[in-house]
């Protein structure tokens, strides 16, 4: 189990996210023995990366402080072979996120995207129909357009849905599972994207990483919002302890 993995490697993962999911994320990354810092200050955040095992780059609540804090933390991170993660939140709802993320693109290697199908195709531009922050809807070929996305980025990419798609190196892997649940309560999507810079920072599988996630939605089972959040959280940790 990788998040097994990761309890036993304690990395400190440097998170620029939005404030949104800051809490719940801190506290998912505890859950499994890893070690948050949400500093995102441009005059500490190429110190604090540079002492991180990964670094994590979420705009859901993007603006101008955190765009040059995010290219900033990028650049450092880059220059000291830190794992960067991107979480590219409602890339497609606006041109300012949209102009962004391409600046980010260009300016950092990332070493893994994950995003669900709309950002995906935001990326990729492919014609789609953004809801806000979340998938919307539209036409393309997944797998496809994934592997034009991570061949153009030298990167992974990860698109999460009722079966997550898992691509590296042109080697495709399907993840299923989990509970529809999961999507009503704020932030596990975001989380998910630390829990992957964990993994990444402590050296595990990714796709075991998907597996365990699904597996610990799973034994939640359905059940109300506020409740599923809590419990997660301590499926997360049990796992992480091979419970």
């Amino acid at each position: 189990m990788s998040l097994a993995n990761i309890r036993s490697k304690a990395p400190l993962v440097h998170c620029i996210t939005n404030y949104v999911v800051a809490n719940f994320t801190a506290n998912g990354l505890l859950a499994i023995g890893a070690s948050p810092v949400m500093a995102d200050a441009c005059d500490e955040v190429a110190d604090m990366v540079r002492v991180s095992s990964a670094l994590l780059l979420n705009i859901g609540t993007l603006n101008e402080r955190t765009t040059e804090s995010m290219l900033m933390a990028g650049k450092a991170a880059n220059a000291h072979q830190i794992p960067v993660v991107l979480d590219p939140v409602g890339v497609g709802a606006t041109p300012f996120r949209q102009k962004f993320v391409k600046e980010l693109l260009t300016a950092v290697h990332i070493d893994l995207l994950r995003c669900n199908v709309g950002e995906l195709a935001a990326i990729a531009g492919v014609e789609w129909h953004a809801k806000g922050v979340d998938s919307g809807a539209g036409e393309m070929d997944i797998v496809a357009e994934a592997k034009k996305v991570a061949r153009k980025y030298d990167c992974a990419v990860i698109i999460t849905g009722a079966t997550d798609i898992f691509i590296e190196r042109d080697v495709v892997q399907f993840i299923p599972g989990g509970v529809v649940e999961t999507t009503a309560v704020t932030g596990t999507g975001c989380l998910l994207s630390a829990v992957c810079a964990a993994t990444l920072g402590a050296g595990a599988s990714l796709a075991e990483i998907l597996h365990d996630y699904k597996q610990a939605a799973e034994r939640v089972g359905p059940k109300a919002t506020g409740s599923f959040q809590v419990d997660f959280l301590d499926a997360l940790h049990d796992i992480s302890e091979g419970l």
